[in-house]
């Protein structure tokens, strides 16, 4: 089990995870959630409207930050290739009813993320093991591809043969730490695919 998730009967998924792994998954849930930024209070002072809320316009323009734009991508065109005004009109107006809802749902599974790694506790040397029920492995996966995401758009990786050559960097590289995690949360997001599929 250790290093890899593997399905529980009865649905959901288990996986061994040290103290370092722990670590490393729960800084970057939060700096994804860091990333993302806070969400809207919906429970302000004067008791925000479900209804008012559920079509809340959010922006209409792609996000400047890369990162950003490969988690929010434009829901009309080819990404990296000039869009006609009409793409761009189309584009702008489903952005504008659907990204604050993305957002929520994204901030949502990082969340899930950060809040099963903390219930785990301290497991000293010994690895801990993280049981998800159905539902948080589906959270788990959100975050899991939403970091290979971040950080895939961070090393510019725009195909799968990208992260080949990037596995050949120096040690001493600064890009390296980042691949390597690259690397390793995809191997946790196949393995939990495979474990809730199974």
């Amino acid at each position: 089990m250790a290093g890899h998730f593997e399905p529980l009967s009865g649905g959901g998924a288990a996986v061994a995870l040290d103290e370092v792994e722990v670590s490393i998954l729960r800084s970057l849930a939060v700096q994804l959630l860091e990333l993302i930024g806070p969400g809207e209070d919906a429970s302000g002072p004067d008791g925000a409207d479900p209804l008012a809320r559920l079509f809340a316009e959010g922006p209409s323009e792609p996000p400047s930050d890369p990162a950003l734009a490969r988690l929010f991508p434009d829901a009309y065109g080819d990404p990296g290739t000039e869009q006609d005004p009409r793409e761009r009109a189309y584009a702008a107006e489903f952005r504008r009813y659907t990204e604050n809802d993305l957002r929520d749902r994204k901030r949502e599974d990082a969340l899930a993320v950060v809040r099963s790694l903390d219930s785990l506790g301290a497991a000293g040397d010994e690895a801990a093991v993280l049981r998800l029920a159905p539902e948080d492995g589906r959270r788990w996966l959100g975050a899991l591809n939403d970091l290979r995401l971040a950080i895939g758009a961070r090393l510019e990786i725009t195909h799968e043969d990208d992260s080949e050559a990037l596995l050949r960097l120096a040690d001493d590289d600064p890009r390296k730490p980042m691949v390597m995690a690259y690397l390793w949360l995809g191997g946790l997001q196949e393995s939990l695919v495979d474990a809730l599929m199974g």
